[in-house]
């Protein structure tokens, strides 16, 4: 059986988030860099099956591939470690500091690595920018300014919605972080993985790092979009909203419903036993 206890997951999580901590400064740049390309060739990939099917479903089942590649890898994902780094800082594993600055650093490789890929992509569907009317570029900078002006439009009530939307998305994204912990073999790795990425992005819900490739791709084709309607509108209500989605909902409640030493303190407490050594201690009468 290559199924692992959810408990054992648990444990994984932690050691995980850990290990994405204590990495050194050129290795999350560069996993980062990485990630955000990946993910990029996966959104424009998305969009082709989108566009030549005219079945958004169709993206969305072809869309976690680049997820896949990036988990298999042991690639980053910022969003991704929303959920398991936290962790790891509330079990004194790692520190806060050393979680930001994975953070921050992270990010930075994800903007290089989407920004790389989207002029790289704006060239070829474009033909070197003598096809301006291509289909999947028209898409690119329809769905960059949807991102951003169309959350402007809606004004308080855009920010509010683009942050619920960043929640709902980062909590199946990470749950596909610990569903891949959930196989030991590749196989079940990755159809494990596949399904809570395939219903966040079927849903059109607010994922950061596909939204560092998305808008400013749209922004280098020809966009109205400006790079304060980005980050205003878009790209930090929607960290944030990930951040809270991948470590509440995903990080900390599955560690409260799976916690081995709070499930072994209300069974002793239901059969009137000490739950602490020194209760343990007082009860022997020593």
């Amino acid at each position: 059986m290559d199924y692992v206890k959810p408990a054992e997951v648990l444990e994984s999580m932690v050691e995980a988030g850990k290990a994405k901590a204590e990495m050194s400064s050129s290795q999350m740049l560069m996993r980062g860099f990485l990630g955000g390309g990946i993910l990029a060739f996966a959104t424009t990939l998305a969009y082709t099956a989108t566009t030549q099917t005219t079945m958004p479903l169709a993206g969305a089942v072809i869309f976690p591939i680049g997820f896949v590649i990036i988990v298999l890898l042991g690639l980053e994902l910022v969003t991704g470690s929303f959920a398991l780094i936290p962790l790891s800082v509330f079990k004194r594993e790692t520190t806060l500091s050393r979680m930001m600055a994975n953070y921050g650093l992270v990010i930075i490789g994800h903007l290089i690595g989407c920004a790389v890929y989207a002029a790289l992509y704006g060239m070829a569907v474009t033909k070197m920018g003598t096809d301006m009317a291509n289909p999947l570029a028209q898409m690119l900078i329809q769905v960059s300014e949807t991102k951003t002006l169309g959350y402007q439009k809606m004004g308080f009530d855009g920010i509010i919605l683009v942050f619920i939307k960043a929640i709902l998305c980062n909590w199946m994204v990470t749950l596909g972080v610990v569903m891949a912990m959930t196989s030991k073999s590749t196989l079940g790795k990755i159809v494990a993985m596949w399904l809570p990425i395939l219903m966040f992005f079927e849903q059109g819900f607010e994922h950061a790092v596909v939204n560092m490739f998305v808008i400013p791709a749209g922004m280098m084709l020809g966009a109205d979009v400006t790079i304060t309607d980005w980050w205003v509108w878009n790209q930090i209500p929607v960290l944030l909203g990930n951040f809270v989605g991948g470590a509440l909902f995903t990080g900390f409640m599955f560690y409260w419903s799976h916690n081995k030493k709070k499930d072994s303190e209300s069974q002793a407490l239901q059969a009137g036993l000490p739950t602490t050594p020194a209760l343990a201690a007082e009860k022997s009468g020593l």
